[in-house]
């Protein structure tokens, strides 16, 4: 287990993220404005997959769907590295005792596997313009709820528990949030594992539609490239890597402060 020393400073690098994240980029903002237009030039099919997107969020929360991953995927990785691990034998209770590092390694390799899935995803959603858009949306958001999930994993907290697919989704709310919402966030998760206010978390999440509309507002002007057919290819590879990326980051990021101060409060801070 780590030092106290070397726990406060892997907190403090978290920190320093945080306010980093407290700041959007000036074109992330205007990426925003044209989604109303978007709407409007939006074919009935394109809102309905949309919809569906919706339906599947829903799915998720109570029952994890068919985006539940398996855990085995990401013990695999663990055991590649067996010998940095103490030879300890990796089950669901025994991984939360594991180097804060070899957490940290392992979710980085499961963001880059996930990273490179969605930009091959994005090419080939956008070779058909607008028409394949439609596909576009709900696979991109299952991805970003497995990559989530696989970063609970990595940090030992399960995603089949539905009190962790909740912060699963915030995670991802937090992710395409402006700069208020990322605030409102990171306060609300702060208090995520205090029994006290564990009735308050839920409650918030009730609005988790309010989370798939954001995320699909996220996309904004950046979406309106990938409906050029062709062009889209490009456009489609590039957003949906970066897109993953950034949900990756704040997963391995918020997940892994959840554990720096679990392990605090048994260090008896």
């Amino acid at each position: 287990m780590e030092s106290k020393e070397s726990l406060l400073q892997a907190l403090k690098e978290v920190e320093v993220w945080e306010k980093k994240q407290k700041d959007l980029w000036f074109w992330e903002k205007l990426g925003r404005l044209p989604f109303v237009l978007l709407d409007r030039m939006t074919p009935k099919f394109i809102r309905e997959k949309l919809g569906t997107a919706v339906d599947e969020m829903a799915a998720f929360l109570e029952t994890g769907g068919t985006y539940l991953v398996s855990d085995e995927a990401v013990y695999s990785k663990f055991r590649t590295r067996q010998s940095d691990t103490g030879g300890v034998t990796l089950n669901k209770h025994t991984i939360t005792s594991l180097p804060l590092k070899e957490m940290n390694a392992v979710a980085v390799q499961m963001s880059e596997s996930r990273a490179t899935f969605a930009t091959v995803q994005g090419a080939t959603t956008g070779i058909g313009g607008i028409f394949t858009l439609a596909l576009d949306i709900p696979l991109l958001l299952g991805t970003s709820l497995k990559i989530l999930q696989e970063m609970a994993l990595c940090y030992g907290y399960r995603p089949e528990e539905k009190r962790e697919r909740l912060f699963v989704v915030k995670c991802l709310q937090f992710a395409s949030s402006d700069i208020v919402g990322k605030k409102a966030i990171l306060d609300e998760l702060s208090h995520f594992d205090d029994p006290a206010t564990e009735k308050d978390v839920i409650a918030q999440l009730q609005g988790w539609r309010e989370v798939v509309v954001t995320y699909t507002e996220n996309f904004g002007w950046k979406k309106l490239f990938q409906m050029v057919p062709i062009a889209g290819i490009l456009f489609g590879a590039y957003i949906n890597r970066s897109t993953v990326q950034d949900v990756a980051e704040a997963g391995m990021m918020l997940y892994q402060k959840r554990r720096i101060l679990e392990r605090l409060r048994q260090a008896g801070e």
